[in-house]
């Protein structure tokens, strides 16, 4: 592994690919400060009025509201669940644990559109389409990788020798496990739960498959709207949902440190 640092000519070409993809981000953020009723970069003038429109539409508002309870449920699931799995898979536990995480992370692998189809079949057999504790499932599903991923990472920094002094000390290992490990990982545990949580909310190929009736996430909102015509308001929800994102990735950085877990 090469240190110091880096060639002037690879900080150019780093530098050029990463200005190329926020290239569209900047374009939907000079869209949604346009004064037009329609999109135009650079914008003819510059208005707050779209974000204004936006957060005064029920629709979006009601669509906003549905989103978080969403991935707010399905992730703190996928917390609940990965936590014991992770800490049984670290320690070996389980007959074929590596095959077990390879399984567990599997969704990162198959394309969002596969595992819907795949769901909406199976929820439809069972009878509970249009379930919301089926929508909530199924984006476990989706999001329990990533809190098991940044969880197993921790773990594998996580200095074992602290739990065994509990232990000697005369803390069960569950008390050791909750007063020692999980204070040890907690800034693991915290990034997965951020981008478990922006994947959820953000989830659109799953979630127009399981949606109940008369009910959507903002992502699939924004979607509908496009059919109907593109207008500065899509480009204003759409900036909100990146200024929320980058807000939520520097805590998280702030505070747990991801380039020190990933």
């Amino acid at each position: 592994m090469r240190d110091g640092p880096l060639p002037l000519t690879l900080k150019i070409v780093a530098g050029l690919i990463l200005a190329f993809l926020m290239l569209p981000v900047l374009v939907v953020a000079l869209a949604s400060v346009s004064a037009t009723a329609y999109l135009t970069v650079p914008p003819q003038g510059v208005t707050l009025r779209w974000f204004a429109q936006v957060l005064q539409d029920p629709n979006y508002l009601q669509a906003i509201g549905f989103s978080l309870e969403l991935a707010i449920a399905s992730t703190i699931l996928a917390v609940l669940l990965a936590i014991p799995a992770c800490y049984a898979l670290h320690h070996r536990w389980l007959p074929f644990s590596e095959a077990i995480s390879a399984l567990v992370l599997s969704p990162l692998i198959f394309p969002a559109v596969v595992i819907g189809v795949a769901l909406l079949q199976y929820v439809s057999m069972m009878g509970l389409r249009g379930n919301f504790v089926m929508l909530v499932l199924a984006h476990v599903v989706i999001v329990t990788p990533y809190v098991v991923r940044t969880a197993l990472a921790g773990l594998a920094g996580f200095d074992p020798s602290l739990e065994e002094a509990a232990r000697v000390l005369g803390a069960t290992r569950l008390s050791a496990f909750g007063l020692v490990v999980l204070p040890g990982i907690r800034a693991s545990l915290l990034a997965g739960f951020v981008f478990a949580l922006i994947t959820s909310f953000d989830e659109v190929p799953v979630t127009v498959f399981l949606l109940p009736p008369g009910q959507a996430t903002l992502p699939v909102t924004i979607f509908s709207a496009i059919d109907l015509g593109v207008d500065p308001s899509i480009a204003a929800v759409s900036t909100l949902l990146i200024v929320a994102t980058l807000i939520l990735l520097v805590m998280v950085e702030r505070m747990a440190g991801v380039r020190r877990i990933i």
